[in-house]
């Protein structure tokens, strides 16, 4: 008994072991274009909780971030705190070549992501960062299990005041729901985090 109890171990060890192969392959294949429009529902929102925290415990910043669609009489669009942006700009075709997200998302893909910005105060800044899609998988987050690609940025952050730091994010976004769920930063010693605690769309019935 003992013996045809150990074949049926290495067995079960072998047809695991593939099955985790082919997993991996098929991961590594799959790739998820841009959003359209058609890909949203009137009602759907997202809620996320952010913190950010300096290495010596001082809290910068912690609260929450809102986004819903809603319908206009020119279309559907987004909620996102006091500015409402209709969906068609939204999910324009990306045409920037150092873009947040390099259409399509695939395992193993890289490019370059800079951006620039000017603040309320007049100071203007710039990040340039190396991206990488790292994997697709399952990812839990405060709002639930999603199907997500992790994509880590590594580069520089700098503004006009003479500010400049290495800066590490990394990016956990998930197709199913059209967003990321989950997004931590490490700028100099301040970390910020950002995370999905709840997702909810209307039901098609």
């Amino acid at each position: 008994m003992s013996y045809f109890k150990t074949v049926f171990l290495i067995t079960k060890l072998i047809c695991l072991f593939l099955t985790s192969i082919l997993l991996s392959l098929c991961n590594n294949t799959t790739q998820h274009h841009q959003p359209t429009v058609n890909d949203y529902t009137v009602g759907e929102k997202w809620v996320w909780k952010y913190k950010g925290i300096t290495k010596k415990g001082e809290v910068r910043s912690n609260g929450e971030d809102a986004r819903e669609i809603i319908i206009l009489k020119n279309g559907l669009a987004m909620v996102i705190a006091k500015d409402t942006i209709l969906l068609t700009d939204i999910v324009k075709p990306e045409t920037s070549k150092t873009p947040r997200y390099k259409w399509p998302l695939k395992v193993g893909k890289n490019w370059r992501f800079e951006n620039s910005w000017t603040s309320q105060d007049g100071t203007k800044g710039k990040e340039s960062l190396d991206a990488k899609v790292l994997s697709y998988k399952e990812e839990k987050v405060k709002a639930g299990t999603f199907m997500a690609y992790t994509i880590v940025y590594k580069g520089t952050i700098s503004n006009s005041r003479g500010f400049t730091a290495s800066n590490e994010e990394v990016w956990l976004y998930a197709p199913e729901i059209k967003n990321f769920i989950k997004m931590t930063q490490t700028q100099g010693d301040f970390l910020y985090t950002e995370e999905l605690v709840k997702y909810s769309k209307p039901s098609s019935n």
